[in-house]
Parts: C-alpha cells; structure tokens; sequence
C-alpha cells in the first residue's frame, strides 16, 4: 500500500450539512434552531454541566480528599528485582531503565525491602527503606542515596 492509494473508511466522512440556505434546501429559515427560543438566539445555549438550575452533579457529588501539589512522587524497586544484576555492579537508575525496573532514568527511586538480595551490589537511589539497607548491607552490598 502506498501513501496515495489510503483512502478514508466508508461513510467516515460526511458532507457538511448547510444551513440558512433557502427554504428549497429543506433547512432554511430558521437553519434548523426552531422558533425563538434560548438556542435560536446568536450566542445562546447553556455552559457545559449547566442542568436548567437544578444543582449540578460536579457539585452534588461529594468531595474527599487532598491532593498535595508539592508531593514527591517516588518510582518504587524492590530488593527482590535487583537480584537480576551480577555482584559487584553499581546500580543506578540508569542501570535500573535500561534493565526495564522503571520507565524514565530521570524518574526518583525509592528502594523498598520487600523480598531476599542475594547479588553483592552498591545501589545508588534517591530514598531507602530501612529493610531495604539492612538487606543490601547483609548481602555484602552498599546503599547510597543520591
């Protein structure tokens, strides 16, 4: 297939519907808005989410919670995932993305304990948990924060 012969899905586009084109057109007049009215008006018709009056469901529904903007959101690892790397590698966050642990290299690391380390590694992460170090530290390894 090349790029000329694409053609669009059957019936995906349609034409235009022209309106306040004469009364022959079959919508002329009033251009399909009915007589007077709020939406006939230039200008007219309610906002988004606007219910006649009656109290709006964005308002109805209740509000729990706070979202703090100025929460550092941490990218967790645990112990147990760094036992795919070989003793004695430095690893980093770097090391952790290109080994698919996390998404970004740029993203914060919290290393978390959840699991056995059985690799004698020096990780380098922005946060530790406390079972996270003494399993590092048991293993023969290092934790340093960045």
């Amino acid at each position: 297939m090349k790029i000329h012969e694409l053609t669009p899905a059957p019936d995906s586009n349609k034409e235009v519907k022209r309106v306040g084109r004469g009364h022959g057109s079959g919508n002329g007049k009033t251009a399909g808005k009915g007589h007077k009215g709020q939406n006939a008006r230039s200008g007219g018709g309610v906002r988004i989410g606007f219910e006649g009056g009656q109290m709006p469901l964005a308002r109805r529904i209740p509000k729990r919670g706070f979202n703090n903007i100025f929460a550092e959101k941490y990218t967790v690892v645990n112990v147990s995932d760094l036992n795919k790397f070989t003793d004695g590698t430095v690893v980093d966050p770097e090391l952790l993305k290109a080994a698919g642990l996390i998404k970004k290299a740029d993203e914060k690391v919290k290393v978390l304990g959840d699991g056995e380390l059985t690799a004698k590694l020096t990780v380098k992460a922005a946060k530790f948990s406390q079972s996270a170090i003494e399993k590092i530290e048991k293993a023969g390894g290092k934790a340093e924060v960045m």
